[in-house]
């Protein structure tokens, strides 16, 4: 039996849910999402909580017991608060700037970075540290992390994109040899 699955979502107030073909609707105040679980597990609706059960009991379907319940969390979590991710960018010459639904960056190429920002996703720059808001948990982490691959941090003198609060350790480059004989 899944341990997270089993564990009922309480479905606050200012959200409307529906669950119809396979689909759970999910409408909150910041937005609306949709998701296709899989035909392995039910959900269904009481007063103002959802449960989550499978209809066999296999290693498969405990495992999507518990990712469905999650996910669905998520959601309902995602168009009440909604959620955020913050990108550091330290470097000597290194700029970004938002212009429209673009995000250009200067990241020490011979070329400007220009990256479209996705649908329902927000951009904002405050001096150095971008800021990715938006309703949906995947697509916000999905997006940071490709912005985070374009110039992830290098070991030796901590220049690139980083997650705000993310610790990277240094390295210790070559050391000059004195004029020993």
């Amino acid at each position: 039996m899944s341990r997270i699955g089993k564990q009922p979502i309480q479905i606050p107030e200012g959200v409307e849910m529906k669950i119809a073909d396979g689909k759970v609707f999910v409408k909150g105040p910041k937005g609306s999402l949709d998701f296709e679980f899989h035909p392995d597990v039910k959900v269904e609706m009481a007063e103002k909580e959802v449960k989550l059960s499978v209809k066999e009991e296999t290693k498969q379907t405990k495992s999507l017991w518990g990712l469905t319940r999650v996910l669905v969390a998520n959601m309902i979590k995602g168009v009440t608060e909604g959620y955020e991710k913050q990108l550091e960018l330290q470097g000597v010459g290194y700029r970004m700037a938002v212009q429209g639904k673009k995000l250009n960056m200067a990241l020490g190429f011979s070329h400007p970075v220009e990256v479209e920002i996705p649908d329902g996703l927000e951009a904002k720059i405050d001096k150095n540290i971008l800021t990715i808001s938006g309703i949906d948990k995947q697509q916000v982490g999905q997006f940071a992390a490709t912005i985070r691959a374009l110039k992830k941090v290098e070991p030796y003198k901590g220049k690139g994109f980083r997650y705000v609060g993310e610790i990277v350790r240094k390295k210790a480059g070559k050391k000059a040899m004195g004029t020993e004989k």
